[in-house]
């Protein structure tokens, strides 16, 4: 299915959950022409952005669309929703005269904190309004010399309205009178595939002064794996979350704090990164879900009560110490707010810059997997300082000054979102064949020019691929499935192997029809299994910079990857036999699924277009297939599941079944006909295959 879905909110949080979360999930409310349709996709995490101000879509679009999936095509999900909080108060001028307020404007709120008012959402935009799509990287679609990333994200969005789009009253309400422009940046580089940075641009557009002012995220996070626990079951799905706060990074964070099977490897981090006016507080508060009476943990339940949650108060006088922060690690439904401030006073027409960052990462070691323990955030607190080394670009140091030396594109001012970058990800092609597959790539990485060193810095290639049944478990973690199955690099340095590229360079170069690519090497894989699903990936790696002290960096294992399943060639060779496998066909196969329409079985040895035709004894028609060399098995539901990109490529010559007739009901155990019409002659085979349930 392919993500083209821009829904009501209102309609997609109608599901069957329990008495505690329906509060979570009645009353959000947004209209059609707010665009949700938007999710990062390049590195390994899939964040839903939207024009309106909030984070993720509470599972409303699951599971088509990931909400804060890492890594992504995983199942496992970090967030339920969250959203942009802007606060402050309103004055005539800079000196404060008929000050009123505090006011703060919310992309998304608690749901149990608004009650009957609906989901806290006081942004709009117009009514054409949609998120904008760029990107640097020179295949991509919306390649753009103006990108900051590999996938940017840009929308802009107003809390001036005291209506929706379509005219519905935005209850409590107070505008701050800002507009906002929001970039968000992903990369797919192995060391920042892990993060998304949020860019925060807020003006104010009235004609008054904005001063005291906090800007935050709010965020309802979660950890779960969606493919063992639906979102869908209600309290079991959300009450398993402790949190914690490191204010060296300025990252608060959630995991799993109950240690449950199959979700308890996961940290999901928001990180206050830096902002125009130098700003180096952040202020991090958490509340109980549905609270309203504890001093520390409650839901706040109004503009004041939501500020002072801004400025960092759990309670009057009370923040963040060690008793607070014991507390939090207790699994619970909770939110988490992190905010930057207070920047003193937006004058009408100036702006601020506030950036921020999601971060996620895997737990390192194997302490108790419900504990929080420093060692398990290594990786956390890794991955969070290259998310610092994104957002500081020129500025090393991070003083927010440009000092000598950290200029290096000489234009007087800091550029930021500068990483290290490997060369660029070959271009490859994968050819299956019977028990057998061929991996093809480009050299064009050999010519990558680094943009700190300015050199030529290219070393060599490494080949990955997964191993049969990768694709059947509870989740995919394709970082962890792609193996490496061969390395080559230069000769005449002390970086690597020294292996050259004469066993994988082509004596001539080859060139496939419609692909405008030339390929120079070839890698062959072997002793295959047919019908199973294999993913190959190319990467290229550098030698590292020893000047900026920068270790071989490598392009990603994901850019690219192919999806393949070895098998037979088409032919319409009339003395080769068709046939099925496997045959017969016993319960279920051992790559099937868990349930009845995730069988498959392949018809083989099949003609590039074909009609195949499957009978009963009786000669009662079961199935009609139409096959084509093109034919890739997308229209069963097996390949829905385990190749959720929908890439796959099939040998050309093997069409699969998932054992559904054309009445849409599971075959039963028995003798089967099939014929098979080759539609370039007419030649017709027949066979047969048993089917015992």
């Amino acid at each position: 299915m392919k993500f083209k879905l821009i829904l009501f909110i209102a309609s997609i949080f109608l599901f069957s959950f329990t008495p505690q979360d329906d509060d979570k999930y009645s009353n959000l409310r947004k209209i059609a022409k707010d665009d949700n349709s938007h999710y990062t996709n390049v590195g390994n995490i899939g964040i839903t952005i939207t024009n309106f101000g909030t984070i993720g879509h509470g599972f409303g679009l699951w599971p088509e669309q990931p909400n804060c999936e890492y890594p992504i095509g995983s199942g496992i999900e970090h967030l339920f929703d969250g959203g942009l909080w802007i606060g402050g108060y309103i004055s005539k001028d800079e000196n404060g005269s008929g000050r009123v307020g505090p006011f703060v404007t919310t992309g998304a709120v608690d749901a149990s904190s608004v009650s009957s008012r609906g989901g806290g959402f006081e942004y709009t935009n117009g009514a054409s309004s949609s998120v904008k799509e760029r990107s640097s990287l020179i295949d991509s679609k919306f390649f753009s010399p103006s990108a900051i990333s590999h996938q940017d994200l840009i929308m802009e969005y107003t809390d001036s309205n005291r209506t929706l789009n379509n005219g519905e009253v935005i209850v409590d309400h107070d505008p701050l009178g800002v507009v906002v422009r929001q970039e968000c940046y992903a990369w797919n580089y192995p060391f920042a595939d892990f993060f998304v940075i949020f860019n925060y641009w807020i003006k104010n557009t009235s004609d008054k002064y904005i001063d005291s002012v906090f800007v935050g995220l709010w965020n309802d996070t979660v950890v779960r794996n969606t493919n063992i626990s639906s979102p869908r079951t209600g309290a079991p799905f959300f009450d398993k979350g402790g949190n914690g706060y490191n204010d060296s990074l300025k990252l608060a964070y959630a995991f799993d704090a109950k240690g449950d099977v199959g979700f308890t490897d996961s940290y999901i981090g928001v990180q206050f990164l830096g902002s125009s006016i130098y700003q180096d507080s952040a202020h991090f508060v958490s509340w109980q879900f549905r609270n309203t009476s504890d001093p520390k943990y409650f839901a706040p339940q109004n503009d004041p009560q939501r500020y002072k949650k801004m400025v960092g108060e759990f309670a009057s006088g009370i923040r963040f110490n060690d008793g607070i922060a014991a507390d939090i690690k207790k699994n619970s439904n909770r939110s988490m707010l992190l905010t930057a401030g207070p920047y003193t006073s937006i004058a009408p027409g100036d702006s601020i810059n506030v950036v921020y960052a999601f971060v996620a990462a895997k737990k390192y070691g194997f302490d108790d997997p419900a504990l929080d323990t420093e060692v398990q955030k290594t990786n956390l607190y890794s991955n969070a300082g290259w998310s610092i080394r994104a957002y500081n670009g020129e500025d090393r140091n991070g003083n927010n000054i440009l000092d000598p030396g950290e200029d290096l594109d000489g234009d007087g001012k800091i550029t930021r979102y500068i990483l290290p970058a490997p060369p660029l990800s070959p271009r490859i092609k994968v050819v299956p064949e019977s028990e057998k597959v061929t991996v093809y790539w480009d050299r064009r990485a050999e010519e990558s020019v680094d943009p700190i060193s300015g050199i030529k810095d290219f070393e060599g290639y490494r080949i990955y691929r997964t191993n049969v049944g990768f694709d059947l478990t509870s989740s995919q973690d394709l970082m962890k499935s792609l193996t490496l199955a061969a390395e080559f690099d230069s000769v005449g340095n002390d970086i690597g192997y020294g292996t050259g590229f004469n066993f994988i360079k082509m004596d001539e170069p080859k060139t496939f029809p419609k692909d405008s690519t030339t390929y120079y090497y070839k890698f062959e894989f072997e002793n295959l299994l047919n019908g199973w699903q294999y993913l190959y990936s190319v990467t290229a790696f550098d030698e590292g910079d020893k000047k900026n002290n920068l270790g071989s960096l490598e392009s990603s294992r994901l850019t690219g990857v192919n999806r393949v399943l070895p098998g037979t060639p088409a032919t319409s060779d009339e003395e080769t036999k068709i046939g099925v496998y496997p045959n017969p066909y016993y319960g279920s196969a051992i790559w099937d699924g868990g349930f009845e329409r995730l069988r498959k079985i392949y018809f083989y040895n099949l003609p590039a277009e074909c009609e195949i035709t499957i009978y009963t004894l009786s000669g009662d028609i079961v199935k009609r297939i139409y096959h084509t060399g093109e034919s890739n098995g997308s229209n069963i539901r097996w390949f829905e599941t385990f190749s959720p990109d929908e890439k796959q490529k099939l040998s050309g010559g093997e069409e699969p079944w998932d054992l559904i007739s054309d009445h849409d009901q599971a075959i039963a155990t028995g003798l089967y006909l099939f014929s098979v019409k080759d539609l370039s002659n007419d030649n017709i085979k027949v066979g047969k295959f048993l089917v015992i349930k």
